[in-house]
């Protein structure tokens, strides 16, 4: 059965990255997000690419992690190589503009993920949902502010609270997304604004974000820095184990709290 994988095309001075792991709704495995985070590095220090397009093939943008070779007994270790970008923007964050495109199914990383770049396209039929706390843990990807920074504390606290799935013209209405689609058009109308991006002076595009992102960047690092006690707090919890094998057995999960 395939990992899935991370692919690439240039369009003129547009990097496309592509999700590649259709027959498990995208679903990420430690392989591919090594991949992405390689895919990202290339856009970040390759001077003939102005703008990065992230997007995913099939009917789903993702679904999340592949939980048990995350966090299961047989877990796969990796880890970032030294200097390369973070695909989640935690530690060291892509200096060109991403616009992601996202469609059916975006879960969990789906939404950490999209947060992490600069522009969102939404298909009309995406469905998001940030679902950790379901299944024993918490997010770990950057939502915990991201999501706080884009919605706002009452919407953001109401989805993550509420582990609910919502629409892509609710997350529209908060601000997750920019611009609601037809299914179908999504990467196309991600590519299109790329290029109208990378018709601009890139110095001019590649300042604009890097003073942005000063702007917001010391509370970032606050919660940023949280992020390894929040870790410490879930993953050994029995509540995380039940979370797994839950969702392993394709059943409801109960947690004890603790």
């Amino acid at each position: 059965m395939s990992e899935g994988q991370i692919g690439t095309e240039v369009h003129g001075h547009v990097l496309k990255i592509i999700i590649a792991n259709a027959a498990k709704k995208n679903a990420f495995t430690p392989a591919m997000m090594e991949q992405l985070s390689d895919a990202l590095t290339e856009l970040h220090h390759n001077e003939a690419y102005r703008v990065g397009v992230v997007c995913a093939e099939g009917g789903d943008f993702t679904a999340g992690l592949d939980m048990p070779k995350f966090f299961g007994p047989t877990a796969e270790k990796r880890n970032t190589k030294d200097g390369n970008v973070d695909p989640f923007g935690l530690n060291k964050r892509c200096r060109k503009p991403i616009v992601t495109a996202v469609q059916g199914t975006v879960y969990t990383i789906g939404i950490e993920l999209m947060l992490a770049g600069d522009i969102v396209v939404a298909a009309d039929d995406a469905r998001f949902c940030q679902m950790e706390a379901r299944r024993g843990i918490a997010p770990l990807g950057g939502a915990h502010f991201r999501f706080l920074s884009r919605a706002g504390w009452g919407d953001a606290m109401y989805h993550l609270f509420l582990c609910d799935e919502f629409s892509a013209q609710r997350a529209h209405a908060i601000g997750l997304v920019q611009e609601v689609v037809p299914a179908g058009e999504q990467i196309e109308r991600a590519m299109t604004l790329a290029a109208m991006i990378a018709r601009n002076a890139p110095l001019g595009i590649q300042v604009t974000k890097e003073a942005a992102a000063n702007y917001v960047e010391a509370g970032e690092a606050a919660a940023i820095a949280y992020i390894p006690k929040i870790r410490d707090r879930v993953l050994g919890s029995a509540d995380a184990k039940e979370g797994i094998q839950s969702f392993i057995e394709r059943r409801a999960a109960i947690f004890q709290g603790r």
